[in-house]
């Protein structure tokens, strides 16, 4: 990793990308979503400084476990300019997404756990499988397997469109055995 000397503050975009181990597209992509930000050359070159780096690895550790580069923005947004967040700060930061966090570790633990089952059985029941349909969301809005009839009645009704339509002249199809509609 290339050692940057104490007295350059400011990084060009190939040396944060080299010390970030983050790609220059994504560099840019990060400051187009508001995640980090530079200021501009005469030569209209990005300069980052040096507390960007912290701010990279920040967007990719949260990245890596699931947060949304929305909530990682709002994030970044309580966190002060021209230094670099200290480790209170990131405590901070850490502790508001450890309840959602949590939860998501559940809910892989739970499909890890119904997983071998599920494939197991192949039913994929919406009444019963809790990786379908966990906590039985579609039970609260209409009994029955509501995702199935709803397919089978939108091709029903196709089928329907399609018989109700007399044939155009010269392609009337040719009934042939084993061509059942």
């Amino acid at each position: 990793m290339p050692q940057i000397p104490e007295k350059i503050h400011e990084l060009t975009v190939g040396q944060l990308s080299a010390r970030s181990g983050a790609a220059v597209s994504a560099l840019h992509f990060y400051e187009s979503k508001g995640l980090i930000s530079s200021r501009r050359t005469t030569g209209n070159q990005r300069r980052y400084s040096r507390d960007t780096l912290r701010r990279v690895a920040f967007v990719r550790a949260a990245q890596r476990v699931g947060i949304p580069l929305a909530t990682i923005r709002e994030a970044l947004a309580e966190l002060p300019e021209e230094r670099t967040p200290t480790r209170e700060d990131w405590a901070h930061l850490s502790e508001a997404w450890r309840s959602e966090l949590d939860e998501r570790i559940k809910q892989l633990n739970r499909l890890r756990d119904h997983l071998t089952d599920c494939i197991g059985c192949g039913c994929l029941s919406l009444a019963t499988c809790v990786l379908s349909n966990p906590d039985d969301v579609f039970g609260e809005r209409q009994s029955g397997s509501r995702l199935m009839v709803e397919r089978r009645t939108a091709d029903v009704r196709q089928e329907s469109r399609q018989e109700s339509r007399p044939p155009s002249p010269g392609t009337a199809e040719q009934e042939e055995p084993g061509n059942y509609r």
